[in-house]
């Protein structure tokens, strides 16, 4: 009786020495690709960095403009030479500066013009240029143009930004590209060449015996590389792993479904807690009575104001508010319309003072301060009599007043001085004396 043998099948060849490795033309395709890429994100990057560059200047000569506009219309009406030189060599003297020009205007005369040059700058057509009127008020309501004002920009200093940003970028975008590279090149060694030739080698050991179906790729056949020998031991191996791998694909999905589960999850923990910590934020820097701001964050802005205001030289105001009488308010209708009454003067802070920069606070029990920056005390004064004029029309009663029949308000009027004030707690002090001379004369009215 004959036995019947299954013949072995022949292995598949391994790959010739000289075949050509797909790793490194993986490796060649990711260089090209990114020194593509540097090129054009290096030529992108340095058209955006000009752009910001011209920007930048144009608000550095608009600052520069409002920063010795008044004084040279000042030295341009009082005919003070000396001053007027000097200011314009200051102005020539600011780094983003390359050329100023000032056009004096009298009438009947033609026009004076006087030239700053920085060393031997000359007439730029890349950098930005600032024209502005010079504008002086010889008193309230006049006022009167005087002269013109031209700044140019210096074009070798936008060169020197521009070389420094554009050597930043080379470095960091042929850092990143190198990275990439890296990175691609380890990852297709650690995760594909290496594991799939040991595989190749481990299942060219195997029986092909209870094979089915023949893997074939989608390639063309002259190729011999990597993906050949993991081919051939695929081919080996399929029929035996076929149930496995199908186990573990649905295993992989129902951890993705977990893992999706998990994650969204998360997300909505994360979300909550964000809220959750933005509602505590807003309640340590609000007043939960009234909806102003409290002493905290009244404290962490009056620093912050008072320091621009004394680096830019612009006006800072301050109002101290008091409720008149407000003991006896509560005495006589209690506590609760006392709150209510409280809550009616932060709501008309809130719509008096709503420009942007302007602070409403509660600082004490029936205290108000308003911080005013830009404003001079002129200013502050119309704005506190807007205040005090808007709580009278809410009429509020309050018979135990002795300043009137309504609920009022006693203002204090405080304006930064350089030369006397050297910090905002003297500021705030000179605001609480201005609100004590109001109480003082009667009440219902604003002191300075």
């Amino acid at each position: 009786m004959e036995t019947s043998q299954t013949e072995p099948v022949a292995a598949t060849p391994p790959a010739s020495a000289n075949a050509g490795s797909l790793g490194r033309r993986l490796v060649i395709a990711t260089l090209l690709f990114c020194l593509i890429f540097t090129l054009f994100t290096v030529a992108v990057r340095t058209w955006s960095a000009w752009n910001a560059n011209l920007a930048t200047m144009t608000g550095e000569l608009t600052l520069i403009d409002q920063v010795f506009q008044r004084t040279l219309s000042k030295a341009i009406w009082e005919m003070d030479r000396e001053s007027l030189q000097t200011q314009l060599d200051s102005v020539s003297q600011v780094a983003p500066v390359g050329q100023v020009e000032l056009r004096i205007l009298r009438a009947g005369r033609e026009p004076e013009v006087l030239e700053q040059h920085r060393g031997d700058q000359a007439s730029s057509t890349l950098a930005p240029s600032l024209q502005r009127e010079l504008v002086y008020e010889p008193y309230a309501g006049a006022s009167e143009v005087v002269g013109k004002l031209t700044l140019m920009g210096d074009e070798r200093v936008l060169w020197q930004r521009l070389a420094g940003e554009v050597a930043s970028i080379v470095v960091t975008q042929i850092i990143q590209s190198l990275l990439l590279a890296g990175l691609i090149m380890w990852m297709f060694n650690s995760s594909v060449t290496v594991h799939v030739q040991a595989i190749a080698r481990h299942l060219s050991q195997l029986s092909p015996a209870n094979l089915r179906q023949t893997l074939r790729l989608e390639r063309a056949t002259t190729r011999r590389d990597e993906l050949s020998l993991l081919e051939a031991g695929v081919n080996d191996l399929q029929d035996k792993l076929s149930a496995y791998l199908e186990r573990q694909k649905q295993d992989e999905l129902d951890l993705a479904a977990h893992r999706d589960r998990l994650a969204e999850l998360v997300e909505e923990r994360t979300v909550e807690l964000r809220e959750a910590n933005s509602r505590l934020e807003e309640l340590s820097r609000s007043d939960p009575l009234t909806g102003l701001a409290n002493r905290r964050h009244f404290d962490e802005l009056k620093e912050i104001e008072f320091r621009r205001a004394q680096r830019l030289g612009q006006p800072l105001s301050v109002l101290m508010c008091d409720v008149d009488f407000f003991k006896l308010y509560n005495d006589t209708y209690g506590h609760a319309l006392g709150d209510e009454c409280l809550q009616t003067v932060a709501s008309t802070l809130k719509q008096v003072f709503a420009r942007a920069g302007e602070l409403s606070a509660r600082i004490g029990g029936e205290e108000f301060a308003v911080l005013l920056p830009g404003s001079d005390a002129g200013q502050a004064h119309k704005a506190a009599e807007r205040l005090r004029q808007a709580m009278a029309a809410h009429a509020v009663p309050h018979r135990s007043s002795q300043a009137a029949e309504h609920v009022t308000l006693s203002i204090g009027v405080a304006q930064y001085e350089s030369a006397t004030i050297a910090s905002f707690d003297q500021l705030l002090q000179r605001a609480d004396q201005a609100l004590y001379r109001a109480k003082s004369l009667g009440r219902n009215r604003i002191a300075d």
